[in-house]
């Protein structure tokens, strides 16, 4: 696809200087992603495009007529860099609305969004896309919506509030905005030859439309028919030997920097000795508010990249131009005549704090600050209660066992790590006292129950996790990828229901309770993830949520915030929950609990 003007003669006669441009940046020393040069130039913007850089990089001493504008915004000899475009997130799990969402991102340079409302579609279905829709419009950013491509995540192996097939997916790809098809989380369906699987991705394919993949650990020949199913993406890698074998093999790996997922460093470092780097991209997935104020958002990732040794050009193609190949946007991340005029100024190309940046030709920051008016909307779906668990009890957060008393072979879902995602089973014997497995003498051991809080069935599955990281209380959260259900992990049956009689009350978030009584809670009351407070109110309370996570021990977490959100996320390996039981993800099946 291209960004299209609607004054295609007003670009070519401000190009040719017959028209003045509507702005003109002045001394800067524009960054060119295409040759990976650096050199002084003054750059014309007209209707939102630029439409000519004026500069003499090879000392020719051409003779030219000088850019006139309408207005002039001096660079001071700073550098003039592509605006960021993340290649993808999911804005929901910044727990901030588009609008607030964007007011947090635009000062860091990111000016472009390649964004999948999967979190709110497995809460409202249609309905949540249409909202995340609707709620980005008129922003000055570009936030490209993908539709969700698995909802839920593992049909038939967990309950969502909504099931998309092929129907829905094609009437959402008609959407204004929608460029493609947002992660294909089931790969397995995809390497299955599943028959959803290959309806929703051939209407995708039936519209030449971008598909985005998610393949973590996949190599061999199940990388290759994975590749051959439709997605070109991946932004699971997590080793260098992952983003060698992918890119090899042309895929694109969207390295990863989120709050919870930290890979770049690795992934850098597998890449890096390559002589090619087009298929390297960035995104940040998962940011909360608190890393997007201290840390930035995606200027924070292309750092990091550079302090893992790549050339700081090089990084900042990876997230520019690199993004829109990967998306089939044809004129979006590079200075040059036709290419919006989406881009930033900074001082320094390894800190990367902008001092200006122009969002469709516009100046929309300057010095930190928005120069531009974000106006408040309401939307009706931001008023719906959407945590609908009724008729719970202490007796529901007691785990029943098949004998009355003395030990059992149970499955227990084992942490590889405090600061991993990846489980395993393991079966171990437990004591059972009066008929309820007893787990009261390992704190490493804790109950979990996923609870299905959707209001149209009543399941819920029971779990015993190992390496959890808390040693004492309770915490549940809505946050609970990507079914969203109400997940608990408890010591005691009195803290694990506390907690999510908490959670119903206040419609969703995050709450931690200690001797029966809640110790703190996060509000997340719009889709039970997301809050409709701005970027700094909302990392503040982020930030007590996380104090009381690690006085329950979650001490050594990157993000105790998260630590809950991907037990229930039966898509990454290799032992997870769900609101049916315990998921052996890579054989898609459901496990007892007990073995006899």
């Amino acid at each position: 696809m291209k960004i299209r003007s609607q004054d295609k003669k007003g670009l070519i006669e401000a190009a040719l200087g017959k028209i003045s441009c509507d702005m003109v940046i002045k001394n800067a020393q524009v960054v060119n992603v295409f040759t990976g040069e650096i050199y002084k130039a003054n750059v014309g913007i007209y209707d939102g495009f630029i439409v000519h850089v004026q500069g003499d990089p090879d000392g020719l001493e051409r003779q030219e007529k000088a850019l006139e504008g309408k207005a002039y915004y001096d660079a001071q000899g700073q550098y003039l860099l592509p605006g960021f475009i993340d290649a993808h997130i999911h804005i929901e799990s910044t727990m901030m609305t588009p609008r607030n969402f964007t007011k947090a991102v635009l000062p860091h340079g990111t000016t472009t969004v390649i964004t999948d409302p999967h979190e709110i579609a497995n809460v409202c279905g249609i309905e949540g896309v249409k909202y995340m829709q609707e709620s980005s419009r008129n922003l000055p950013i570009r936030q490209y919506l993908l539709v969700p491509s698995c909802v839920p995540a593992v049909p038939g192996k967990e309950n969502a509030g909504a099931v998309f097939t092929s129907k829905e997916v094609e009437d959402l790809l008609d959407l204004e905005g929608v460029i493609g098809l947002a992660e294909v989380m089931d790969y397995l369906g995809v390497i299955g030859n599943d028959q959803r699987m290959v309806d929703i991705l051939k209407c995708t394919e039936d519209r030449d439309l971008f598909i985005q993949g998610h393949a973590p650990y996949v190599s061999g020949r199940e990388l290759s028919a994975y590749l051959c199913g439709g997605p070109s993406s991946d932004h699971e890698s997590r080793t260098p030997q992952e983003v060698r074998d992918k890119i090899r093999n042309g895929m694109y790996v969207d390295a990863r920097e989120s709050s919870m997922s930290r890979n770049v460093e690795a992934l850098v470092k597998g890449a890096k000795d390559f002589r090619y780097l087009t298929h390297l991209t960035f995104c940040t997935d998962d940011r909360e508010p608190e890393d997007i104020l201290q840390e930035g958002h995606m200027n924070a990732v292309v750092r990091k990249a550079i302090e893992s040794g790549m050339h700081p050009v090089d990084a900042i193609r990876s997230a520019t131009l690199n993004i829109a190949q990967e998306v089939g946007i044809k004129n979006l991340g590079a200075i040059a005549p036709g290419y919006a005029a989406d881009m930033m100024i900074v001082d320094s190309l390894e800190k990367l704090c902008p001092t200006a940046v122009f969002s469709q030709g516009q100046l929309v920051v300057e010095q930190g600050q928005l120069k531009v008016e974000i106006g408040e909307q309401e939307f009706s779906l931001e008023k719906q209660n959407t945590v609908f668990v009724d008729h719970l009890s202490m007796e529901d957060f007691k785990i029943k066992a098949p004998i009355e008393e003395g030990y059992i072979k149970t499955r227990i879902i084992q942490y590889d790590g405090l600061n991993s995602a990846t489980t395993e089973f393991v079966l171990e014997d437990l004591p059972v006292k009066e008929g309820y497995v007893d787990i009261s003498q390992d704190p490493t051991l804790k109950f979990v129950v996923v609870i299905n809080r959707h209001g149209k069935l009543n399941t819920k599955g029971y779990g015993i996790v190992r390496n959890f990281g808390t040693h004492r209380g309770a915490v549940a959260s809505t946050v609970s990828h990507d079914s969203h259900n109400l997940t608990i992990v408890y010591d005691h049956a009195r803290n694990g229901y506390a907690a999510a009689k908490d959670l119903i009350s206040l419609g969703g978030g995050i709450s931690c309770a200690v001797e029966g009584q809640v110790v703190q809670h996060l509000a997340l009351p719009i889709a039970g993830l997301l809050s409709p407070k701005p970027c700094e109110e909302l990392a503040g309370e982020a930030t007590q949520m996380k104090k009381a996570l690690r006085d329950l021990g979650l001490t050594e977490i990157v993000n105790p915030l998260l630590r809950i959100a991907t037990l229930a996320l039966p898509v990454i390996p290799y032992a997870k929950m769900s609101d049916l039981g315990m998921v052996e993800v890579l054989t898609q099946e459901i496990l007892p609990m007990f073995e006899q």
